[in-house]
């Protein structure tokens, strides 16, 4: 008896992308994040992480599976995202634990050294604690945020929903990740601070990502050939059952 044969059609794979592609900037935004970059707009000075790289990638793929998927798909890519940094951390943390070779120790060793390794990779676990939170309680009302606003404005204004959501959500995110990270260790005017230039960078990032939501509304709509769900509904079944003969 033949095995039956696993097919994909077009919406099965731009999700698997799309889910490939969401993982991978939020995982990597995570471990990249301990790098600081300044710059200066309208002649005040931001500073900010280069983990905000790849995290705008998130906010557009996020509003991609809101309206392609729904909330059911877009939920269930948050969790696995959630556990895929779960995971990458645990590893992370269970290589760090594995001693180093003795020679890469000596004083002549130009490959990577113990102290360079940790530093990189062994960041605050009070602060991964705290960006884990708070990327599943943003992610969570984005969704629910985004799928209100489509209703209310019955599908239309795809910028209103998008943007709207993605503003609700980080600043959400913004005062959960600073709060959870910094209270205690520095007072809460300060960290009030921080909010306000992290949130301002974050909203500007999201009214400059609108034009990028039409082109992939347009380009998976008109390109691929996928609808969109309807107003109040959900993405079809199919989806969750990708691997179907």
């Amino acid at each position: 008896m033949r095995a039956p044969r696993m097919f994909l059609d077009k919406r099965h794979k731009l999700f698997l992308v799309l889910a490939g592609i969401f993982t991978t900037c939020l995982v990597v935004g995570d471990i990249i994040g301990g790098k600081l970059v300044s710059t200066t707009l309208f002649g005040v000075e931001l500073t900010t992480t280069v983990g905000m790289v790849p995290f705008p990638v998130t906010f557009l793929l996020t509003d991609v599976l809101n309206e392609f998927y729904g909330q059911r798909a877009a939920r269930f890519i948050t969790i696995v995202g959630f556990g895929m940094a779960v995971l990458s951390f645990a590893i992370i943390y269970t290589a760090a634990a594995v001693p180093f070779a003795a020679f890469t120790h000596a004083a002549d060793w130009s490959g990577v050294k113990e102290g360079a390794f940790n530093n990189v990779f062994l960041g605050s676990l009070r602060m991964i604690v705290a960006s884990l939170c708070a990327y599943l309680l943003s992610q969570f009302v984005d969704i629910g945020v985004f799928h209100a606003l489509k209703r209310v404005t019955s599908g239309k204004l795809l910028w209103l929903r998008a943007t709207g959501s993605t503003a609700v959500s980080q600043l959400i995110d913004t005062i959960t990740i600073n709060f959870v990270a910094w209270t205690g260790t520095m007072t809460t005017a300060k960290i009030v601070t921080i909010i306000y230039t992290a949130y301002g960078l974050k909203l500007l990032i999201a009214l400059a990502l609108t034009p990028f939501i039409y082109l992939c509304h347009t380009l998976v709509q008109r390109g691929l050939g996928i609808p969109p769900i309807l107003v109040g509904g959900d993405a079809p079944d199919d989806v969750a059952a990708a691997a179907a003969p």
